[in-house]
């Protein structure tokens, strides 16, 4: 682990108290940030990498703008790979802001959000490989007019209760926690 990755791990064992139903998971991202070998912070290490993510809710709170995802072809929240970055929610900001096209967009908490490690299929030249992806909580501002970019087929503004039954698990608990957070 290199000094400057303390935050994170800072982050990720207070995400861990607050929310024991991740501890398990949170778990899981402490060891790969104590892993030696290559840097788990860029794509090129393949067995997997970190990522951050966008829960990027309205103005009123009520809505999250969803990706549907041109590699993955899936609804998901915006965000990517940190690319050599160790401050991810410095990522899943700028990501929300290159994929939306939104300005005015920031950061609503320091706090980790969700931790989801999911697996990302083979595609091409790259071999299936883990995510490990931090999600934080983006705040949009004034305006909402996003703009699709080249990394997804669409965007769209959902209602963030009508994803408490949605088909995957991650997005079902999500809506479920901010719900909860901002009853």
């Amino acid at each position: 682990m290199h000094e400057h990755d303390q935050p994170l791990r800072d982050a990720l064992q207070d995400h861990a108290r607050r929310l024991p139903e991740q501890h398990d998971v949170a778990q899981q991202f402490l060891a790969l940030l104590d892993e030696a070998g290559s840097d788990p912070f860029t794509r090129g290490r393949l067995a997997g990498h970190f990522t951050g993510s966008a829960w990027l809710v309205s103005r009123d709170g009520r809505r999250v703008l969803l990706t549907h995802h041109r590699k993955l072809q899936r609804w998901l929240q915006l965000g990517g790979h940190a690319d050599g970055d160790h401050d991810l929610a410095a990522v899943a900001l700028r990501e929300a802001q290159e994929e939306s096209g939104l300005p005015g967009l920031v950061l609503a908490s320091s706090r980790i959000f969700d931790l989801d490690r999911h697996w990302i299929p083979a595609r091409g030249e790259v071999p299936g490989h883990w995510h490990y992806d931090v999600r934080y909580v983006v705040a949009a501002g004034h305006e909402e007019r996003f703009v699709v970019s080249e990394e997804s087929l669409a965007l769209e503004w959902r209602a963030i209760a009508g994803l408490v039954d949605d088909g995957d698990a991650s997005m079902r608990r999500m809506a479920r926690r901010w719900l909860a957070a901002t009853a």
